[in-house]
């Protein structure tokens, strides 16, 4: 049994933007605090054993320089490491090659922060009819995914998950995400009537309603 509105509302979101050589590249930033030790959530986040156990299943190598697949999903190749604070990688899918940087952190109260940033260019078209929504729901799923396992240090199979999703409590979930990715493009100045038509068309697509 999931707590689908603490696990959204213990998550915090961002959009943004950042100028690359290439032109203009959309920005989302999604975090949350865990209650573990700042080494446990590295290894969480880099052990080719316990990625599995709560993302997907992956292969290849998890070094400076080495390329990684997650199954069914992104590939890239990690470009940066600093343990235990960051890490950063190529996110590369359908032929589209974007850039993710995990920061993990401190919070006064003693929990560690996984903060994921998600640099992307993006089609205006895509962008106006989707927004933020089509990676970040998929972004609260790992949130949520990491949050069970480090809790309860269990696993959470990939079909498992989707599963879940396909559910009453899941669809809750999805609806809520999208919600709140919404919030957060209006907060980053998108018109609201225009992130609300978004927020609908991507709610429906993850329920599997369009």
């Amino acid at each position: 049994m999931v707590d689908v509105i603490h696990q959204i509302n213990a998550v915090r979101r961002a959009i943004g933007t950042r100028t690359l050589e290439a032109g203009e590249a959309r920005v989302l930033t999604i975090s949350q605090a865990y209650d573990t030790d700042l080494e446990d959530l590295w290894d969480a986040c880099t052990s080719i054993e316990r990625i599995p156990r709560w993302f997907l299943p992956i292969s290849g190598d998890l070094q400076l320089g080495g390329r990684y697949q997650l199954e069914g999903n992104a590939g890239g190749v990690v470009e940066r490491c600093d343990p235990p604070k960051s890490f950063a990688a190529t996110w590369e899918m359908n032929g589209q090659v974007s850039w993710i940087e995990v920061r993990l952190s401190s919070d006064p109260d003693g929990k560690s922060r996984f903060e994921l940033e998600h640099v992307a260019h993006v089609d205006d078209d895509m962008w106006a009819q989707f927004g933020p929504g089509a990676v970040g729901i998929g972004w609260d799923s790992m949130m949520l995914g990491l949050a069970l396992h480090i809790a309860s240090d269990a696993s959470v199979p990939p079909e498992k998950g989707m599963e879940w999703l396909a559910s009453p409590e899941g669809k809750q979930f999805i609806q809520a995400s999208s919600k709140q990715w919404a919030d957060a493009s209006i907060a980053a100045g998108t018109p609201e009537e225009g992130a609300r038509a978004a927020q609908e068309t991507v709610s429906k697509l993850y329920m599997g309603e369009e």
